[in-house]
């Protein structure tokens, strides 16, 4: 049998992008300007040429929340994460997803277990609530649980398989903490919205509380964005991150 791994982080990649400041100043001005907006399109002309202009254009398409300007680039990245995860991913159906398949390959021995620094008791009431930490006792009885489960249920999946049950049957007794790994594309109008849901920040206008594993993913993306986007990013924070 192979080798069950266990983890307890995430990977984002970047793997191919086609965005940048100018993307959005281009598509902004074709409103005012029409064809002659082509020549800054095809020169891909950088927004630092007019620094002040250009980031108060697009501080002010985010301020007044003209958003479509901010659709006309993409990003895709790679994601590996336990499947409990990519549910609350595909929620998000303003981007295009292709996923790992169980029917077609053998899921990989790889499994979440959540951290020592993982908060683990949940206080407070529905709609307004927080994590702690949990005590030493809780922090070993959730990886001592969720070893134990994991491994359980590989076993049995790889019984099943060798016994010559259709990988799509056996995957049914997988747990959500196995991960998967999938391609994820999306404009910065949809990452925006995605980051104003699953960060929370303080100062943000419309305050959010998402689960820390999917926190974690969006983290590494909008790293990814900020250094892209610079301006874009910087006015999306400057206005209480929320999504044009």
């Amino acid at each position: 049998m192979s080798e069950i791994k266990f983890r307890s982080d995430v990977t984002v990649e970047l793997v191919r992008s086609s965005a940048s400041d100018s993307d959005v100043l281009f598509a902004a001005r074709v409103s005012t300007q029409g064809e002659q907006t082509l020549e800054a399109a095809a020169a891909r002309v950088d927004a630092s040429e007019d620094e002040k202009r250009s980031k108060g254009l697009i501080n002010y398409l985010m301020r007044d929340r003209h958003g479509s300007p901010f659709e006309h680039n993409s990003m895709t990245f790679y994601v590996q994460a336990p499947i409990f995860v990519f549910r609350e991913f595909q929620r998000h159906r303003i981007a295009s997803y292709n996923e790992e398949s169980g029917r077609y390959k053998q899921l990989d021995p790889v499994f979440y277990v959540p951290g020592p620094d993982r908060n683990l008791i949940q206080i407070g009431k529905t709609g307004s609530y927080d994590f702690i930490p949990g005590t030493a006792e809780q922090t070993a009885l959730v990886e001592q649980e969720s070893r134990t489960a994991s491994i359980q249920a590989y076993e049995a999946y790889q019984r099943m398989l060798e016994a010559g049950v259709a990988r799509e049957v056996a995957r049914i007794i997988l747990p959500l903490n196995i991960y998967s790994s999938m391609y994820v594309t999306m404009n910065a109008r949809a990452l925006m919205n995605f980051l104003s849901l699953r960060t929370k920040r303080e100062g943000t206008h419309f305050p959010s509380f998402p689960q820390r594993e999917i926190e974690m993913c969006a983290e590494k993306m909008e790293d990814f964005w900020a250094e892209l986007m610079p301006y874009t990013y910087a006015a999306f924070n400057e206005n209480g991150r929320v999504a044009p």
